[in-house]
């Protein structure tokens, strides 16, 4: 049989940007990524690398400078990237959503002035969605936007910005009270332009410094804190307010297949170690690979990481060709993380007590994906989406 999570009827180009993207992986990033993840270092010099391969405008539409490749594809790319080290697929994955929503929901001028910058990675871009107090309901967003002669003033305190302090762009969800009777109609996203770092970085608008985390380190996590901040009419996406939720949503879709991806890479990685060790680790005078409680652990393991690797190709398909795929990324995202989770504690055990070192990069691996089941929506949130599609498709 073939290595796992191969995707099938790819094109040539996808499988000579997937070649290439692996061989950057394996020299670039898996050498680097113990070193730099436990001093908490941003992988600068891993990102100027990923700014010359192209990955930053990998769908970007190829009128903008982009590749304009699929979402399958940038997904296949995340896997890779994520199975070096999970960080580095988080400083595309923002930028990405953000891309993704600029592209498809922007105005002309705002195509024509962010995406050629954002396909070379000059303008990097992260989302702002979240809130102290908010959780998974959106729709009690607290950050207001208020009607201010030509433009707005946006007031309130936003959470958990992968990249806040190293983008230099932010789509921020915030509340403009148009009086529409359903609460996510009066959200509006602005685009909004900053200078990179830490503080006030411009007036009425502070960026703290980075939260500290169990793991998804190195790249960084912070709060955006506005307060009396102003700001053009013209950085609304799409020039017209009350449309932002939608916006996200959509955004969101594509978010939850970059975290199936990124589960599925883990998992990769974790069971590249694992059956890796079993052959290299002997008791009892053979390899404990041979012992039928680890092979089985390994049968099981193997089977979960293809599972969810075709789950989230489905997801990214089903979005490429345009048809609705709250359900079906949900799925992915829901599968893909919680058998992340799985593989890479099962990958821990067979390693022992070697696998508890700071040595061993399944250590690593085991403070990272629990991070998957909470991001771009929790499991509990995934299964709340899944279950309403359905109900919807099989209504008596």
């Amino acid at each position: 049989m073939t290595r796992l999570a191969r995707t099938a009827g790819l094109t040539e180009v996808q499988t000579e940007i997937l070649a290439t993207v692996r061989a950057f992986v394996d020299r670039e990033i898996i050498p680097n990524a113990q070193r730099l993840e436990h001093s908490d270092t941003y992988p600068t010099d891993i990102v100027e690398r990923m700014k010359e391969i192209g990955l930053f405008g990998i769908t970007i539409p190829e009128e903008y400078g982009g590749l304009g490749e699929s979402l399958l594809t940038y997904a296949l790319v995340v896997e890779e990237i994520a199975r070096g080290w999970m960080s580095v697929s988080g400083v595309i994955n923002t930028h990405f959503i953000v891309a993704h929503m600029i592209a498809g929901h922007g105005t002309d001028a705002q195509k024509t002035h962010y995406l050629p910058k954002m396909a070379t990675g000059e303008i990097r871009g992260s989302f702002s969605m979240s809130e102290p107090d908010l959780g998974s309901d959106v729709a009690a967003i607290k950050t207001r936007a208020t009607r201010s002669g030509d433009g707005y003033v946006i007031d309130g305190a936003k959470m958990w910005l992968t990249n806040g302090s190293t983008s230099n762009l932010t789509a921020v969800l915030v509340k403009t009270d148009l009086g529409e009777p359903k609460p996510h109609r009066n959200l509006t996203t602005f685009l909004v332009e900053k200078p990179e770092g830490v503080g006030e970085v411009l007036p009425g608008l502070t960026i703290p410094g980075k939260i500290d985390k169990m793991g998804y380190k190195g790249v960084d996590t912070t709060e955006a804190l506005f307060d009396g901040f102003r700001i053009d009419a013209e950085a609304i996406l799409g020039g017209t307010p009350g449309k932002g939720f939608s916006h996200m949503m959509d955004g969101i879709e594509v978010g939850r297949v970059n975290v199936a991806a990124r589960a599925c890479g883990i998992a990769i990685r974790a069971f590249e170690l694992a059956i890796g060790y079993a052959q290299q680790r002997s008791t009892f005078g053979k390899p404990i690979a041979e012992h039928q409680a680890i092979a089985f652990k390994l049968a099981e393991m193997a089977t979960k990481v293809e599972a969810a690797h075709l789950m989230m190709v489905n997801a990214a398909r089903a979005k490429d060709s345009g048809e609705r795929n709250d359900v079906v990324a949900g799925m992915a995202k829901l599968i893909a993380s919680e058998y992340c989770a799985e593989v890479t504690q099962e990958a821990f055990r067979i390693h022992g007590g070697f696998g508890y070192s700071k040595e061993a990069e399944i250590e690593r691996l085991m403070r990272e994906a629990p991070f998957l089941l909470i991001g771009e929506g929790t499991s509990e949130i995934q299964k709340t989406i899944i279950s309403k599609g359905l109900l919807r498709e099989y209504r008596i």
